[in-house]
Order: structure tokens, then sequence, then C-alpha cells
């Protein structure tokens, strides 16, 4: 992982099998499925439901301040404890943890490379028993609205008041605008189609089989041939941030990119929007954009 911008991002599972007992250190497996957690979990580890909390339901945005702090104090994390986190489908959910973290200014906080299921393919142990742990105090940070889009600039990008990449990470089939949500996803919106002039990068294509993140020089040629430098200010997105967070660790901590920002809106926002312009094309027809 040296080959990386910033391999202290990472660890390997064997990496993360050695440190189980660390004193300063803790586990943490978000998940799509929000029920592996109580299927079995890697031991010491504690499990965030993504839908109840680190999403606020009523506001219809991230959690605020208040309820970060007191997630990480429940879980036994203080202001310097080395967080690990993983989860399935590719570390989806488990890069959303991980720029909501550093967006509230935890500074550390690693992804376990290929997660759960790398995790449990190598056969390495889980457990269905609670984790008991000691509760902490927790003062956070910002919020680092550097690493955060919002509406507002897209619609700065869209009037040329603004330069920047789009890229959209959702599949093709979300980007041409056939269906708005993937199978069985609530969250949904009025209209399909991408933001005009959106380059289509599905997420997935940063990762190997295994669950793990391609080298640097596959995820160099995937992005430079969208038109994309590391010295570009670029916005990722997808239906409510999750997925677009994944791309967004790609471009800062891969591949070393010093502006991007997750806007985590998303489609949600978007194709809800009255008056927000929408395209509807193919993937393929948005190469080079």
């Amino acid at each position: 992982m040296a080959e990386y911008k910033h391999p202290e991002a990472l660890v390997s599972t064997e990496w993360a099998a050695q440190h189980l007992h660390d004193a300063n250190m803790r586990l943490v497996e978000v998940d799509v499925d929000t029920s592996a957690y109580e299927q079995g979990h890697i031991p010491g580890a504690v499990g965030w439901n993504w839908q109840t909390q680190l999403q606020d339901n009523i506001r219809r945005d991230l959690i605020q301040k208040a309820a970060l702090e007191q997630l990480l104090g429940k879980s036994g994390i203080s202001n310097d404890t080395t967080i690990l986190l993983y989860g399935d489908n590719n570390n989806w959910f488990a890069s959303y943890a991980f720029w909501q973290l550093k967006y509230y200014g935890h500074k550390n906080v690693r992804l376990i490379n290929g997660g759960r299921k790398k995790w449990i393919e190598e056969k390495r142990p889980l457990t269905t028993e609670a984790t008991k742990v000691n509760p902490a105090t927790y003062h956070a940070t910002g919020p680092d609205e550097s690493i955060r889009a919002r509406k507002e600039e897209v619609f700065a990008i869209l009037e040329k008041r603004k330069t920047a990449h789009l890229v959209d990470v959702r599949s093709a089939d979300e980007f041409s605008g056939r269906i708005v949500a993937p199978p069985g996803m609530t969250e949904t919106a009025q209209r399909g189609g991408h933001i005009p002039g959106a380059a289509s990068v599905p997420w997935s294509q940063a990762a190997n089989e295994d669950g793990t993140f391609k080298s640097a020089e596959a995820l160099e040629q995937l992005y430079g041939a969208k038109g994309l430098r590391d010295s570009d200010e670029v916005i990722t997105y997808c239906r409510i941030g999750e997925r677009s967070s994944h791309t967004w660790f790609v471009l800062t901590y891969l591949l070393g990119y010093d502006r991007v920002k997750n806007y985590d809106g998303s489609w949600t926002e978007w194709g809800n929007l009255v008056g927000a312009p929408i395209e509807k094309e193919s993937a393929s027809a948005s190469v080079g954009r």
C-alpha cells in the first residue's frame, strides 16, 4: 500500500488481525446490510447503523456534531483513539463513516483494505458476542466544509461561475436515468438522470474482486481517462453520498487530490429540486467530459 499517496489511511486485514487488542484502537463495522454485524463481526468491533446513527432522518441531513460526540463516546472512542473502519460491499458505508469522521475533525481513522469481504474470505475470526466498551468523552471539531459540497456549489459550476469536475459514481443505469436507485434502496428521487456535464465513473470500478482498492496506477488510469488531474477541484456525488464517499476517499487519500468534495445531498436532493437541470444519456456518452 506504500504506492498510494497517503498509505497511512489504509491497513491490511493482516495488520488489523495483529492489532485487535491494542488499547487505543477501536474497530467499527458499518454495513449496507444493517443486520450483518449481529450475524458475526470482528472481535472487539462495535457496529454503527448508517440509517439511524449516521443520518438525521428528521432534518434529512448528516448527524449534528453533538450526536456524533455521543455516538463516539458510547463506542468507547476518545479524541486520541485510532478508529479502524470496515464493512460489507467493498467498504461502501465504511467510507461514508470515514468521510463523516473527517468532516468533524477526527484525525486517527483508517479503513481496513478489503473490508468484511476479505476478512471472511481469509477465514479470520468472527463473533456474535456484543462488544463491551467503556464509555469515553469525545469533543468534535469542525465541521470541515472544505470536503463537503452543497447544491449551491453545483449550480455555480453549471452557471460557469465556478470551475470543477463533477463525477457521478452511480451505476450506468442510474446515470442514464433508466433507474433512480439501486434495487432495494428506498431513498429516491422524482426524476432519473444525472447532473449536466458530469463524468460517469461508477464507484465499484475502483475496487478489486476481493474488495481491496486497485493499484495506484490502475486508479490513475481510471480517473485520468475522464480528464481528471490531481490539481483539479472535483465534486463527487451518488444517491445519498455513501458511494461518492468511497470515490472521495480514493481521490483524496490514494491518489492525493487536494481539492475533492463530496456532495452528499447527491441525487436524492438534485433529482427532487425544482429548477435543477438534468441530462439523460448513456454512461459511455459522457466519457472524456
